[in-house]
């Protein structure tokens, strides 16, 4: 593995970059769900207000009626420790979506001198889309970051030597075949294509420092850990993986006494470590500040911490359940573990990277299956854990490397694409009402898929593209 034969092909890029950019129309640019209000807050109350105080920031949504009686109960009656508004959310999705936010500001600036009716208030359209366009490319980079990830590990599949098709079809398959899809463009203020962003930037930097484990290297991992938890809290627990990957590595310097594969004694994992920590904390404060400010102590609000349950009792429920299990939700999934079986079953670092990954994915399981809101019921597929979209992109790019036969790659194909298209027909269903928004019914939810939609298609893709409202108004006040 070299991080150095690790660049992606231009033209796989530039392929890539024009189907997203032809995308764009499809991002819906709107606002409405608590979460959705509570990351967009942070942005709006900091850029307006230079203040956590999100009273005013509430009070707009309800009374625009964008926020229904229950979000109303919640965050204009009820107030944190240190007697403000509360926020579950965290601070990261608004430092991320702060260039897009100055684009659309000075937009809306511009309309507005130029005789638009256009509103300098934060809230107006040109505010709204900037946010919905910036998660949208940070779920684009994400893809990009994943495959190479995917490269840096010298997956078969991914060199120019397979094809230019071959090197796209994992990030293709994981950006329509997983819920990714859907929070970059049905529901973007959402945290998770941010969160999938800043986890893929993670892992590939991993993947490049863990090749000597510099100092330099390791402060930008520390300050990537921090981002992470910043965009998403449960995904910091995701840095388990390359925590052990170092500590593996250290061990085996210090016990070695000499210098090892890295270029460096033990002593210098010593320095490496503490310039992680130092990244992490500095990266981290404006987290640490934000907290403080409205919890009075770096963490959670407490309201949070009851609901979790640290014993992890739904954590094959949120794997495995048929109703809103991970697995039934985005079968892809399995596919990409296969993938990652495969790349463990590869001797030397290869082994060591499968197993580190294996463990960030118990980890997202672990935490996802302590939260009492487990199901995520009213959302879209098991949202939490889009932050593993690297992982499955390295998944999918080690799976279609080792299919090497013609009947073998044709099955793979099949099954990939059968794949995609159940999760593109469950966005459909969820989005136009077809389905329970609450839960999967399985044999329901397939019949709908592959009889149903193959006709209905044609008038629901007009709708998206000319009649996009009229997929709300079914559904106003039901969250995701």
């Amino acid at each position: 593995m070299s991080s150095s034969r690790a660049y992606l092909d231009r033209r796989v890029v530039a392929a890539l970059l024009l189907l997203f950019v032809v995308s764009l129309p499809a991002v819906t640019p709107r606002l409405y769900a608590a979460d959705e209000i509570e990351y967009f807050a942070f942005l709006r109350s900091l850029w307006f207000d230079r203040d956590l105080s999100f009273d005013n920031e509430y009070r707009h949504f309800v009374e625009t009626g964008v926020a229904g009686a229950d979000f109303r109960a919640t965050f204009l009656e009820l107030e944190t420790e240190t007697g403000l508004r509360l926020n579950f959310t965290t601070i990261g999705c608004a430092i991320l979506w702060s260039p897009f936010y100055a684009a659309g500001d000075l937009a809306a600036r511009t309309m507005n001198r130029l005789g638009r009716p256009i509103a300098i208030d934060g809230y107006s359209r040109p505010y709204v889309a900037a946010v919905c366009l910036g998660s949208a490319t940070y779920g684009f980079l994400a893809l990009l970051l994943s495959l190479r990830a995917a490269r840096q590990l010298g997956l078969p599949g991914t060199s120019g030597a397979d094809g230019r098709f071959a090197q796209a079809v994992p990030a293709l398959a994981v950006w329509i075949g997983t819920p990714l899809l859907f929070y970059m463009y049905a529901a973007p203020p959402f945290a998770h294509a941010v969160s999938a962003f800043a986890v893929a930037a993670f892992v590939t930097t991993w993947l490049s420092v863990r090749e000597r484990w510099s100092v330099p290297g390791v402060a930008a991992l520390g300050a990537l850990a921090a981002l992470m938890g910043m965009v998403r809290e449960q995904d910091l627990f995701l840095a388990v993986g390359p925590a052990l990957d170092f500590a593996w590595e250290a061990a085996r310097a210090w016990s070695s006494g000499s210098r090892d594969r890295t270029g460096g004694g033990g002593r210098r994992f010593v320095a490496s470590a503490l310039a992680g920590a130092a990244a992490f904390v500095l990266v981290y404060l404006p987290q640490a500040i934000a907290y403080l400010v409205l919890n009075g102590h770096i963490g959670p609000s407490n309201l949070v911490g009851r609901k979790m349950n640290w014993a992890a009792p739904h954590a094959l429920q949120v794997l495995a359940s048929p109703e809103h299990g991970f697995l039934f939700w985005t079968p892809l999934a399995v596919l990409a573990g296969a993938g990652l079986a495969v790349l463990a079953r590869r001797p030397g670092e290869h082994r060591r990277v499968a197993v580190c990954l294996w463990l960030m994915i118990a980890a997202q399981i672990y935490v996802s299956g302590s939260v009492e809101s487990w199901t995520v019921a009213g959302a879209f597929g098991q949202r939490r854990f889009v932050a593993l979209t690297a992982l499955l992109v390295v998944g999918i790019a080690a799976l279609v490397g080792a299919v090497r036969s013609k009947a073998g790659r044709a099955l793979l194909a099949a099954a990939l694409a059968a794949a995609v298209w159940w999760n593109v027909g469950l966005a459909v269903q969820f989005g136009s009402g077809l389905m329970d928004r609450q839960r999967l019914e399985l044999g329901r939810n397939a019949y709908t898929n592959f009889v149903t939609l193959p006709a209905a298609a044609p008038g629901l893709l007009w709708r998206y593209v000319f009649d996009r409202a009229s997929f709300y108004k079914a559904h106003e006040g039901v969250p995701r």
